[in-house]
């Protein structure tokens, strides 16, 4: 088996060890977002029934990417800077890396285009790359406490949330998005 497909699998088992080898190796980046795209078409692919098209697929991994960079700098402001415990020694690449890889368990989504699994499939997988995220940040951030890393995670999220929605906002209210010239 690859190395790649072997860390995929890793971190899909939420082996600690996996976190701390790719935060430790700055030549996996390009192997995180791999992860990151492939998670991205299998949800897409997994909701082909609900989306309607493949635009959606494009879409979403542009989004989930930019979603990524993002996620990865606030986890990496409020970890180091807001939340830091006394070892904490982290930069934005191993934040990089390891949420990357962190979207592993999102590759089965890919099973939601099976009729009626869409739901319960997209369910286990949120949950459990939530928990491979929370994982992720503790081991980047040197964290002792499980719990300070649930809290960096749920700030993030909202955080980006707010961001997110801020966007859509202003593109929703856009001239160029609300009117066509005819």
């Amino acid at each position: 088996m690859s190395n790649f497909t072997n860390r995929i699998l890793r971190a899909a088992k939420l082996d600690i060890a996996l976190y701390e080898e790719v935060e430790s190796d700055p030549s996996s980046m390009s192997q995180a977002m791999v992860v990151v795209i492939l998670s991205s078409i299998a949800a897409g692919l997994g909701s082909l029934h609900v989306t309607g098209g493949f635009g959606f697929i494009i879409t979403g991994t542009i989004s989930a990417l930019i979603s990524w960079f993002i996620w990865a700098f606030l986890t990496y402001i409020i970890g180091t800077k807001l939340l830091p415990e006394p070892q904490t020694r982290s930069n934005y690449g191993e934040l990089l890396r390891t949420i990357g890889f962190s979207s592993a368990p999102g590759l089965i989504r890919i099973i939601g285009i099976i009729p009626g699994l869409f739901g319960v499939v997209f369910l286990i997988s949120s949950i459990w790359m939530l928990i491979a995220m929370i994982i992720a940040v503790r081991q980047a951030l040197d964290y002792r406490s499980t719990m300070r890393a649930v809290g960096v995670c749920i700030i993030g999220w909202i955080i980006q949330g707010l961001i997110l929605g801020l966007i859509l906002h202003n593109m929703a209210g856009s001239p160029a998005l609300t009117s066509i010239d005819v």
